[in-house]
């Protein structure tokens, strides 16, 4: 079996039909092992963890502009 490294590699050098196979293949084995899925529909599927991964990028962004518009008060 392929290691994380070679897959990931890989993975720039696959048309768009491929992406589209594997990520299906990955949304499938994400309903089968009954990951906490936030969100399932035709589209794909938007887990716990997606949510978090957005959910810490906001707060970065607000942060940010926290910051931003304090340095721009004297």
């Amino acid at each position: 079996m392929s290691t994380i490294q070679e897959i990931t590699a890989a993975l720039p050098n696959l048309s768009i039909e491929e992406l589209q196979h594997i990520e299906q293949t990955i949304h499938n084995l994400y309903r089968t092992r009954d990951v906490h899925i936030i969100y399932d529909d035709d589209y794909g599927i938007w887990t716990e963890h997606d949510q978090n991964l957005a959910s810490a990028a906001v707060f970065r962004l607000l942060e940010k502009e926290e910051v931003s518009d304090n340095n721009a008060n004297p």
